[in-house]
């Protein structure tokens, strides 16, 4: 921009300001640059310049004056961006060249307040090394002080409760800092300068150790140093403790011990589904997992999610009795993740085990983060509660994260996306209303945005039950303050019975959009990769209510974020029970199999066991006339009814048990697959994949004793076959070079992969979810870029 006209003083004297080269140029840095040591940056590079002027926070981000040298503003401007502190990510700066007014000292000021928020928060940061150094340095003021952090590293997202990131608007408000802590804070040149938690054992939050009761189970030294070394012995001898973390509490126990692992199963109520495992670094990793380099970045990185590893084979674990059996029955992977807070690291190393470290909470039910509600809901679970008084002020899950190779790369694929990643913000394809997106059911975020930015919440849980729906309530207030995003417009599922579409249709004088679920899916993953389509895409899930008032869940869309049409599905089936049969997958191979004869089937010999006669009969009756059972074409059941033929799985306790077990299995040097061929519907000529064939194919193998890991593997190989052959077939008739794979079932890395091989061999664009799961914690972002985008086509809003 041209810079701003000279003010002479009055009388005609010579503003001394104004002399040859001088400049001062206003900055607005746009970004997450609140909460992660920006301002001291900006400090260091001007005073370093020889310049003067000041920073500050605001409620939109940092706003800059530097004044001097020419040159060396120029200098400071290339700086800023370049070499900006490791947890910054700026978007943009916006500069001015504006008066100079003789300012030669550089200074911080107080944080505006004023304003509509739009800064970016940060979310919460792994421990730094230079901190980790301190904390197991004896010689240090901050030795084992389980709450030690700096300008890089630290709670952000969890203890927010307003922009600017500001001491007084975060849970740390409650804390005076001592002089020496102070001292730190004012300090341009010490690593704490501005570093809004930073307290020691002196001023800042302190652990303490109870029971269940609440009473004290250790002496609770300030810097809580007992507590922890007390916990450590307690599960030592097989103890289960409820550890406050950064987002909620953890269940922990040792991983090696199976008997405390299976009664934390039990008293859970968490009957299958593996446990998370905390190691206290990559070594120990690798002695538990076979570790891709991606796999390892993952582990180590700022975020510290879950990561699921393929675990060692039988005869290769280097740690002997390492994981108890009861960690993670029926699975291939072991998710596995690195101590992220102070406490965690203290608490691993004095273990000098791998311990479970599970969400604090009842089966389906979200975790725990006050410390009485942790009392009341987990005290029939925990032995003892290492707890401390730093309150959180949102609760949040740990992420979870798995590697896949898609064509050439490795990519990251999010399971949970929350820790870590929340709140950095999406982009929107187009300029969007303030808006709000409810969701689905299962696996439940929302998501609000305005202008070109969209923040997805982190992950809620399956919206099934009071207190679920009241943490997504909570949520969503929490996300509308936070970021002054009052809904014009409110998008939800199509499905009529979701509690997030009730939620929804409560919200008045907006204008709600309802959004087909596999668009949505669709639409997240075009979106995220900042494309508006079209596509091909292959959308694979459990269950979609769909136009035509049947269950869709194998779609083959084509569409952009506007619209879609559907071109293909899997060959539709009966669903009897509706729901029940999620949960009984023996349900689903009854109806495959009667699909697929042409009437009742037998009783498999896998099944004959698990399942009575009477019943089997009376699913069929069900299966065959239609009552109770209507039709879907959900990927997720057909993996269902492929598990209980094969003798995998005839029950669940957990979604998605039976696909995920069926996986773990497959034989990984079988080449063959059953055939599934592409046929076209006469009624409308759209395609559909007929794995009837497939489902007896895995029949027969089955009552001839086929390994299961070999009817495992041609099942995906075949329906992978199917589906990338189909995908091809319709983007070449249409002119479309580019393919999306979304929705829960393509969690499966083997069906990803398999799916994915031929289509980037062929030269098609393969996208896939990456920052957001394919499974519907996706869905929030999708409909609010289809919300959006409707928006722009109706008003002509500039793209």
């Amino acid at each position: 921009m041209s810079r701003a006209p000279a003010m002479r003083p009055r009388g005609g004297a010579v503003d001394p300001t104004r002399r040859p080269g001088r400049r001062r140029v206003r900055a607005r840095v746009e970004g997450v640059v609140q909460g992660v040591g920006f301002r001291p940056h900006v400090y260091r590079l001007a005073v370093t310049l020889g310049l003067g002027g000041h920073v500050r926070n605001d409620v939109r981000g940092v706003v800059v004056e530097v004044e001097g040298d020419a040159g060396a503003v120029e200098r400071f401007l290339d700086r800023l961006v370049a070499e900006a502190p490791p947890l910054a990510s700026i978007e943009r700066v916006l500069r001015d060249d504006i008066a100079p007014a003789g300012e030669r000292s550089f200074s911080i000021l107080e944080s505006a307040a004023a304003g509509e928020p739009s800064a970016l928060v940060s979310p919460d940061t792994a421990t730094c090394a230079a901190c980790l150094g301190e904390l197991f340095d004896p010689g240090d003021r901050r030795y084992r002080y389980p709450f030690i952090n700096c300008t890089d590293c630290g709670p952000r997202f969890t203890i927010v409760r307003g922009v600017p990131y500001d001491r007084p608007l975060t849970t740390m408000a409650g804390f005076t800092m001592c002089a020496w802590c102070r001292a730190e804070y004012d300090d341009p040149g010490a690593r704490r300068f501005h570093a809004q938690p930073n307290a020691c054992a002196a001023c800042g939050p302190s652990v303490r150790l109870v029971d269940a009761l609440g009473h004290p189970a250790s002496r609770n030294a300030p810097n809580g140093d007992d507590a922890i070394a007390t916990a450590a012995r307690a599960l030592a001898g097989g103890a289960i403790i409820a550890v406050k973390g950064l987002g909620g509490y953890h269940l922990a126990c040792r991983a090696d011990h199976e008997s405390a692992v299976a009664r934390l199963r039990s008293r859970k109520h968490r009957e299958d589904r593996p446990f998370a495992l905390m190691v206290p670094d990559v070594g120990s990793a690798r002695a538990l997992a076979d570790l891709a380099p991606e796999d390892e970045a993952l582990l180590t990185g700022p975020a510290r999610p879950i990561v699921l590893c393929r675990r060692l084979a039988a005869g290769q674990d280097r740690r002997v009795g390492a994981v108890a059996p009861s960690v993670a029955p029926g699975s291939r992977d072991l998710g596995l993740m690195l101590p992220y807070t102070p406490l965690h690291h203290l608490l691993v190393a004095d273990a000098g085990v791998p311990l479970v470290m599970t969400s604090g909470n009842v089966s389906d039910e979200p975790i725990a983060y006050r410390d009485d509600d942790a009392l009341a809901r987990l005290g029939t679970i925990a032995d003892l509660f290492l707890t401390h008084d730093r309150p959180i002020q949102t609760r949040t899950d740990d992420s979870v994260i798995r590697t896949v190779a898609v064509g050439a790369s490795v990519r990251p694929l999010v399971v949970r996306r929350s820790r870590g990643h929340v709140p950095a913000s999406l982009a929107l394809p187009d300029e969007a209303p303030p808006l709000l997106a409810c969701g689905a059911e299962l696996k439940s975020t929302f998501c609000v945005g305005k202008g070109r930015r969209a923040w997805v919440s982190h992950h809620i849980g399956d919206l099934k039950n009071y207190e679920t729906l009241a943490a997504f309530r909570e949520g969503v207030a929490q996300f509308e303050r936070l970021f002054a995003a009052r809904p014009e417009v409110v998008a939800h599922d199509l499905h009529p019975d979701y509690l997030s579409t009730a939620y929804a249709l409560e919200r008045q004088s907006v204008r709600h959009v309802a959004v087909q679920h596999h668009h949505a899916h669709l639409a997240a993953c075009l979106a995220e990769h900042g494309m508006r389509g079209p596509a091909i895409s292959a959308i694979f899930d459990g269950a979609g209510y769909g136009p035509d008032g049947t269950v869709w869940g194998g779609e083959l869309l084509f569409g952009d974020l506007t619209g879609f049409e559907r071109c293909g599905h899997l060959w539709p089936v009966r669903l009897p029970g509706g729901d029940r049969a999620a949960r009984e997958p023996w349900r689903m191979a009854c109806a495959w199999l009667a699909e697929a004869e042409g009437g009742a089937p037998a009783l498999p010999c896998a099944l004959q066991d698990r399942v009575e006669p009477r019943r089997w009969r009376a699913v069929t009756q069900m299966a065959l006339g239609g009552l109770a059972a209507p039709l879907t074409t959900s990927a997720g059941r057909l993996f269902d009814a492929i598990a209980a033929i094969a003798g995998v799985r005839a029950e669940v306790t957990y979604e998605g048990q039976a696909a995920i077990e069926l996986e773990a299995l497959a034989d990984p040097i079988e080449e063959s697959g059953y055939t599934v061929p592409l046929v076209e519907a006469a009624a409308n000529a759209t395609l559909q994949l007929d794995v009837r064939e497939a489902v007896l194919a895995a029949a027969r193998d089955a009552a001839a004793l086929v390994p299961s890991p070999v009817i495992s593997a041609r099942f995906h190989n075949g329906l992978a076959e199917a589906t990338s052959a189909a995908l091809s077939y319709m983007a070449r008739a249409r002119g479309c070079d580019v393919v999306v794979l979304s929705g829960g079932v393509f969690q499966n890395r083997l069906l990803l992969e398999r799916t994915a091989a031929p289509l980037s061999a062929a030269g098609f664009t393969v996208l896939v979810p990456e920052r957001l799961p394919p499974n519907d914690g996706g869905i929030a972002y999708g409909q609010a870029a289809v919300a959006a985008a409707l928006h722009a086509a109706a008003t002509g809003a500039s793209r």
